[in-house]
């Protein structure tokens, strides 16, 4: 079989579209302390919280019911239950999703983001890599840090 220039153009156009539209490799490459396979993801996580926690796609804004938490309490990952962030650094920055400015230490791995024709910062999980959001410079003081974080990548366990 050869190869000949139109398919190279064809391929090429289908994957800068798929890079514009923001379908992304596999969140989880890399070595992880929590893994499966991923069927068992599927088996695990919603439909949706699949696509974000392990293809690094967006919730849409204002539809997660943990944006207005304001109980006292521990974040974890929706994918592996680590604990993540403390409600005690959560804030609401108006964006629609829920807000953090630090996290747990050693809870969060962070790489950079190059999909949307930008230059990001994704966060995910140091225990599975999932995804979680990605962070900004625009946050309150202390840090400044603006972790902007999915609804699904969460699960939320109120404090005793």
């Amino acid at each position: 079989m050869s190869i000949n220039r139109r398919d190279v153009l064809i391929s090429g156009s289908l994957l800068s579209l798929a890079t514009a539209l923001g379908f992304r490799a596999n969140a989880s490459e890399g070595d992880f302390p929590f893994m499966l396979s991923d069927a068992a993801w599927q088996e695990r996580l919603s439909p949706a919280a699949y696509r974000v926690l392990r293809h690094e796609d967006t919730e849409r804004p204002f539809t997660s019911p943990l944006n207005d938490e304001k109980r006292a309490g521990i974040f974890h990952c929706a994918g592996c239950d680590q604990a993540l962030f403390s409600s005690e650094k959560k804030y609401d920055s108006g964006t629609g999703w829920p807000s953090f400015w630090d996290f747990i230490p050693g809870a969060i791995g962070t790489k950079e983001d190059n999909s949307l024709f930008m230059t990001r910062v994704e966060v995910h999980c140091s225990n599975c890599g999932g995804h979680q959001g990605h962070v900004f410079e625009d946050g309150p003081p202390p840090t400044g840090l603006r972790y902007c974080i999915n609804g699904l990548s969460l699960r939320f366990e109120p404090a005793a």
